[in-house]
């Protein structure tokens, strides 16, 4: 899951402070994530999937499909 997220951050050239700014959080933080340090909470799943226009299966290897899900 954490390289998916540090490949989707690097496909948009996106900073880790960038990312971290967006997700109301610091670098470090955020980086920790990158790095698998630390679990991600579901806000910030939920974050992310909504920055990478992907699903949060994707994000936790659930599915190779990058397209998000339809919203109802």
């Amino acid at each position: 899951m954490y390289e998916r997220i540090r490949h989707l951050r690097e496909d948009k050239d996106l900073t880790q402070t960038q990312v971290a700014t967006y997700l109301n959080c610091s670098q470090r933080i955020y980086s920790n994530y990158e790095r698998g340090e630390v679990d991600l909470p579901t806000v910030i799943l939920i974050k992310l999937a909504e920055l990478h226009n992907t699903s949060t299966d994707y994000l936790l290897n659930r599915t190779n499909r990058k397209k998000p899900y339809p919203k109802d």
